[in-house]
């Protein structure tokens, strides 16, 4: 699933006429460059959340035939959050009766975090969910213990701690914007309406449920998420920094 829907008011006035998805970096759109991404890792079978020009993301895909992708979207009539908008979608998930883990990437970051050694752990964990994470600098850190479990969260580097689960140390790290999450969590999602996912993994942490970091401090990755960012992306694809799919 790529997490679509948002207004981007970061990365105005370049969304003042059009979604964040159809933002473009290096001459493409950013909606273009996750579905490349994904198509590259074998993953054809997509849905998207819209709300913001939610019609031209529609009018795009069908223009690129969808890119070669069987491509759904989940429509939002106001705006659901992370887990709002999952859960909404749950269906898409929940058809296949293999169970599969799925992907959940928002559509503003740009990685070459490898897609197959998340999985690989998310399965070797028999984990609920796997989140990519780094060690840099953020106004919102997510906590782990010792052997990579969510224990809880923190804002900013000396805000005040919510600890989730008992630890003996905790690790401070930053969210990435995907993650791997296996369907059985549509069954422990209790909230409904507008949410945000991180309370969701907070509480079923919380429960002991297996919420696993993914260190992807070796790999590129960027927040689209203001026009300067969008210029230093730019530059790193021309400078042959990142190289896109």
């Amino acid at each position: 699933m790529v997490l679509a829907a948002g207004l981007g008011t970061r990365l105005r006035p370049l969304t003042d006429d059009r979604p964040k998805a159809l933002v473009e970096v290096a001459g493409r759109s950013l909606l273009e460059i996750t579905l490349a991404r994904l198509k590259s890792c074998g993953i054809i079978d997509v849905i998207i959340n819209t709300h913001h020009f939610a019609e031209k993301v529609a009018d795009y895909l069908a223009t690129h035939d969808n890119f070669g992708m069987n491509i759904a979207i989940s429509r939002e009539e106001l705006l659901l959050d992370t887990g709002g908008g999952l859960k909404q979608a749950a269906q898409f998930f929940l058809a296949d009766d293999a169970g599969e883990p799925f992907l959940l990437h928002n559509v503003d970051v740009i990685s070459n975090i490898d897609f197959e050694s998340m999985l690989s752990q998310h399965r070797d964990r028999n984990a609920l969910a796997t989140i990519a994470v780094q060690d840099r600098s953020t106004s919102r850190y997510l906590l782990f213990d010792e052997l990579d479990r969510l224990c809880g969260r923190r804002a900013g580097t000396d805000g005040p701690i919510e600890q989730v689960r008992q630890a003996k140390e905790l690790n401070a790290r930053a969210f990435s914007g995907i993650h791997i999450i296996s369907p059985r969590i549509f069954d422990l999602m209790h909230e409904g309406g507008i949410f945000s996912i991180i309370p969701v993994y907070l509480r079923l942490a919380a429960a002991g449920e297996a919420i696993i970091a993914f260190a992807a401090d070796r790999y590129y990755w960027r927040d689209m998420g203001r026009p300067q960012q969008i210029s230093k992306a730019t530059g790193d694809i021309e400078n042959g920094v990142l190289k896109l799919t």
